[in-house]
């Protein structure tokens, strides 16, 4: 480990002289490359850092107490050797954490796509619960959403709402809400107040740059459409809303909330360039998990992975067994405590596995 943390350091005052050299400067691409890749590992390093010190210290101190000290002087001693390795100890295990490779797509925004379920109208309402829960925790991070593209029921809910959120480490954040959401309440619609249980799915896939995935002209099947709302209703007699088809993989994006066209279209790309980027890390996940399963995971899309309890206010994610009786704020957006505790349970799961090898 530590000759790899040895490396990353040398790596870090390499990027250092590279990013004083007026080519690189000059160069606008190798100075955001460089200066990303030099972000990227600045808190490994400064914790190696800081690991260094400490071990220096502590080995100073044990020094000390090989000397001769009166008897206070040595408890003070004996005090600070334990005291700095305690430290040493939370800073190794801070740096095995750092180790992991990280998810080149984290730093992403994200695309999310949530689809009513079983449940038919009630799936469809809490689709929109569901929306509004993930509106309200960007908003809590100072990111922004943007929907692009819906297709709402007349009682308030979504067949199927399409949205961004914009924001730095989006997608780390949450790219483990893939799966389907299973929500047990009374509907607003059951005079009985009987509780019903149905579901929603949820995929989020982060935005892929077009330099990530090639998407050729020649590939894309366009169709433009007039859009309509809610029940089918024509709301637009232009032929605004647009259809893109990924010829080579039959993918199928459709947009229309907006009023132009073009800014249709622009949407619809970012949605199949993701889509597109999404299928083949799919295939490179199913590849890698044929070896080794993750803990909690990205890729199984049909897994039921949450129940939200709205008679006992309980939320339970189902991967790590995780029970909370906060769902009034957890639908308010306060997502933190889940989402905190799936990616400890995967950078749990990624340091076995690190062992393991």
């Amino acid at each position: 480990m530590f000759d790899r943390l040895q490396s990353v350091e040398d790596r870090y005052e390499k990027l250092n002289e590279l990013l004083s050299d007026p080519e690189i400067v000059n160069d606008s691409k190798k100075l955001r490359d460089y200066s990303k890749e030099q972000s990227d590992i600045n808190d490994t390093v400064q914790a190696y850092r800081e690991y260094k010190d400490v071990r220096e210290q502590l080995q100073d101190a044990k020094v000390m107490l090989d000397d001769k000290l009166d008897a206070d002087m040595r408890e003070m001693v004996k005090e600070e050797v334990n005291e700095l390795q305690s430290q040493l100890t939370e800073l190794e295990a801070r740096l095995k954490i750092l180790l992991i490779p990280k998810d080149p797509n984290d730093d992403k925004n994200v695309i999310f796509e949530i689809r009513g379920a079983a449940g038919g109208d009630e799936a469809a309402l809490f689709a929109g619960t569901l929306y509004r829960m993930y509106s309200r925790f960007a908003d809590a991070h100072g990111w922004k959403t943007e929907v692009i593209d819906s297709n709402p029921t007349g009682l308030g809910g979504f067949k199927e709402i399409i949205f961004m959120i914009n924001g730095q480490g989006a997608y780390s954040k949450l790219k483990f809400e893939n799966g389907a959401h299973r929500v047990q309440r009374v509907p607003e619609t059951e005079s009985g107040g009987r509780i019903h249980t149905s579901t929603a799915t949820v995929v989020c896939l982060p935005e892929a740059e077009e330099l990530e995935v090639e998407i050729h002209d020649k590939d894309i099947r366009f169709d433009a459409f007039a859009s309509s709302g809610a029940g089918g209703q024509s709301v637009n007699t232009t032929m605004s809303a647009v259809r893109l088809t990924h010829i080579p993989t039959g993918i199928v994006v459709s947009c229309q909330d907006e009023k132009s066209q073009h800014k249709n279209k622009d949407k619809a790309m970012k949605v199949l360039r993701a889509r597109v980027y999404d299928k083949f890390q799919q295939e490179a996940q199913a590849e890698y998990d044929s070896v080794r399963k993750s803990a909690v995971g990205t890729g199984d899309r049909s897994e039921r992975i949450r129940t939200y309890n709205f008679p006992q206010n309980r939320v339970t994610d189902h991967r790590i067994g995780l029970t909370i009786q906060k769902l009034d704020q957890i639908l308010e957006g306060k997502l933190d405590e889940i989402v905190d505790a799936l990616i400890v349970a995967d950078q749990s799961q990624k340091l076995q596995d690190a062992s393991n090898e």
